[in-house]
């Protein structure tokens, strides 16, 4: 699944990214620290997503967390 679907505080494993090839969104996802293997949480749900990743967070929109699966 996709991270759209994860629910809320559940701590997840990234397995893949899957940005269909757009290297930019792919680079900028790992400058934030995801990548597969790493854990993620999600921290609240509106418009956009707010998620943990390694002790910091960040509001990611709803494309960006369609390329995240855990």
């Amino acid at each position: 699944m996709n991270l759209n679907e994860a629910e809320l505080g559940t701590e997840y494993v990234i397995t893949k990214i899957d940005t269909g090839g757009d290297e930019e969104m792919e680079s900028f996802l790992f400058s934030l620290g995801c990548y597969s293997g790493e854990t993620i949480t999600v921290v609240d749900k509106k418009r956009n997503l707010v998620v943990s990743i390694k002790d910091a967070r960040y509001n990611i929109d709803p494309e960006l967390a369609a390329a995240i699966h855990v």
